[in-house]
């Protein structure tokens, strides 16, 4: 009678652990939403405010748990990123990940391309650093910018 139970006891605890693993990560859904909402603000308040926002880790709008935007212009530098300010400023046109794949030059062939779509590529984790695989969903944002927003993917 007790190995049914904790074998009971054993799988819910299990499910548990990891219904709370799977809400620490955003979704795809939840990436290509926190986009369109970049993309509203960048239509009604401009791009120096939508930059300034998507910047500050402050702004619960595009900041949530792993989830956060960032905009290039379409020569390849970063003009806003939600979780590495020191990116900002630098023309990352020829960053690689760890396979090789030129990032930045893939979203800008999407944001020309197609206008909008996913990549997949390895990059840092937010909240601990280590490298993983992302997918980010990216849309071009105006004539001469591209916003992204990523999840990443155990």
């Amino acid at each position: 009678m007790v190995r049914p139970f904790a074998a009971i006891a054993a799988v819910a605890l299990l499910l548990l652990t990891f219904s709370a693993s799977a809400d620490e990560h955003g979704t795809r859904d939840e990436a290509v939403a926190m986009v369109k909402r970049v993309e509203a603000m960048f239509k009604k308040d401009g791009l120096a405010a939508t930059l300034k926002a998507v910047s500050d880790r402050s702004d619960t709008e595009f900041h949530d748990r792993d989830l956060y935007p960032f905009i290039y212009d379409m020569n390849g530098t970063c003009v806003a990123h939600g979780a590495r300010p020191a990116l900002i400023g630098k023309n990352l046109i020829d960053l690689k990940d760890q396979d090789g794949k030129y990032l930045i030059r893939e979203m800008i062939l999407i944001a020309n391309g197609p206008g909008s779509g996913w990549i997949d590529y390895k990059w840092p984790h937010p909240l601990n650093n280590k490298i993983e695989d992302k997918a980010s969903y990216v849309e071009k944002m105006g004539a001469d910018h591209f916003v992204g927003v990523g999840v990443y993917r155990e």
